[in-house]
């Protein structure tokens, strides 16, 4: 009995019904932008957050605020994803820096890459 070859073909479509169901990588947060404001050493800061957050199992989860030599000087958590919402900005406002400080660090972080993404340098405003 002779044997048969058969010829698979991948159909397009097949392929793209995989392509939808491949996971997405949401990747890195990246800082926007960055406003901190004083009055003595008592501030505030408002950050621009972009991250593609795809749900509970990876979102940017907080973002801080740094000295120049890494010191943490205030954190703000974020309570939930932000799927829809892309940028968004939230504000911290119980955040201490010192008067002697010109200049401060902006750092996010998500909850699979931890921080990674870019550090944003803001000029601290009296």
């Amino acid at each position: 009995m002779p044997v048969k070859i058969v010829s698979l073909k991948i159909r397009p479509i097949v392929l793209a019904a995989f392509a939808l169901t491949a996971p997405v990588q949401a990747g890195e947060v990246t800082v926007v932008k960055a406003e901190v404001k004083c009055q003595e050493e008592r501030c505030s800061a408002e950050v621009t957050l972009k991250h593609k957050d795809t749900g509970w199992k990876h979102y940017a989860d907080h973002w801080r605020v740094l000295s120049l030599e890494g010191e943490e000087l205030g954190r703000r958590v974020l309570a939930h994803p932000h799927v829809d919402e892309q940028p968004f900005t939230r504000g911290l406002y119980t955040l201490i820096v010192p008067t002697d400080m010109e200049y401060v660090l902006i750092e996010g972080h998500d909850s699979q890459h931890e921080y990674g993404g870019n550090r944003l340098k803001a000029k601290v405003e009296r």
